[in-house]
């Protein structure tokens, strides 16, 4: 925990998300930057233990201890006493806005999981974890939107979902070196990709086995990139009138996403290499497309 405010975490993590900000008027663009701030600080207890970039583990206090302290600074936040800059912005959000304390809490939850569980036997079960981790962020995004009907509610855990999975299948490489893996096991073992393997290729970033494990390699990716596929449909909402608006920001981010998982499989899904990204001229154009249709 640090002292950084809001608009410089989310600034410095150079996020898509944070490309979206820009379409929300100022008071929700205010709450969405604290919110996201927030989950860009825990996330980082996990990643990197001092919460600056580039810290080397064990430079800084424990991960558990500030998952610990972070819900405990939650706790003050909504009893009124927050204590960082961060929450004190947060403080701001929560009271215009609402939001829901439940959804800060499983969003520690999941953050929690990443110190506890490095592998996920079954889908259903890394479900859970996204859907601590994005789905109750979009939640939380509903909210400061102004719309928490069951409609929208499963558009946000959805959209979360899309999102998470996209990312976990951009970032195995990167993942598996820190000995992280979120491809179900039950999908490598269909698929006939060992661990091992993952873990050397993602460890030396060349050729191992590469003819005889690659396509099944690709044969994995491209079933989860149709799953990931599937809730950007199920995601898919035909909004009023009124909702069009408010909801920009999230379908700029659905744009931005779905292109990243455009070039996971125009890469032939060789994701240990140079990480995927959507160039940022690309990103405007699909910022501006995408807040035209939803004027």
């Amino acid at each position: 925990m640090d002292n950084r405010n809001v608009s410089t975490i989310a600034r410095q993590s150079g996020s898509n998300f944070y490309f979206s900000f820009f379409s929300l008027p100022k008071e929700k663009r205010e709450a969405i930057t604290a919110v996201y701030a927030f989950c860009r600080e825990v996330d980082d207890a996990v990643d990197l233990p001092a919460g600056q970039a580039g810290a080397p583990p064990g430079s800084g206090p424990a991960p558990e201890a500030v998952i610990q302290e972070w819900r405990e600074e939650i706790a003050r936040t909504y009893d009124g006493r927050p204590t960082l800059p961060l929450t004190r912005s947060l403080a701001q959000a929560i009271e215009r806005f609402d939001l829901s304390r439940a959804y800060f809490d499983g969003i520690l939850d999941g953050v929690a999981m990443d110190l506890q569980q490095v592998r996920y036997p079954t889908f259903e079960s890394l479900a859970t974890y996204c859907g601590h981790v994005a789905g109750e962020v979009g939640l939380l995004c509903v909210e400061i939107f102004g719309y928490r009907s069951e409609r929208l509610k499963t558009y946000a855990r959805n959209l979360g979902m899309a999102f998470q999975l996209t990312n976990i299948l951009r970032d195995v490489g990167t993942d598996a070196a820190a000995g992280r893996i979120y491809i179900p096991q039950e999908d490598l073992q269909r698929f006939g990709v060992s661990e091992e393997w993952l873990l050397q290729k993602a460890a030396s970033k060349s050729s191992v086995d590469e003819r005889e494990k690659m396509p099944k390699f690709r044969r994995m990716m491209a079933y989860e990139a149709t799953r990931a596929r599937g809730f950007y449909r199920d995601a898919a909402v035909l909004p009023t009138a009124e909702e069009r608006p408010s909801l920009r920001a999230a379908e700029i981010m659905r744009a931005i996403y779905e292109n990243i998982l455009d070039r996971i499989e125009k890469r032939e899904y060789n994701v240990f290499g140079k990480r995927i990204r959507v160039p940022t001229l690309i990103k405007l154009w699909l910022a501006v497309k995408t807040g035209w249709e939803y004027r």
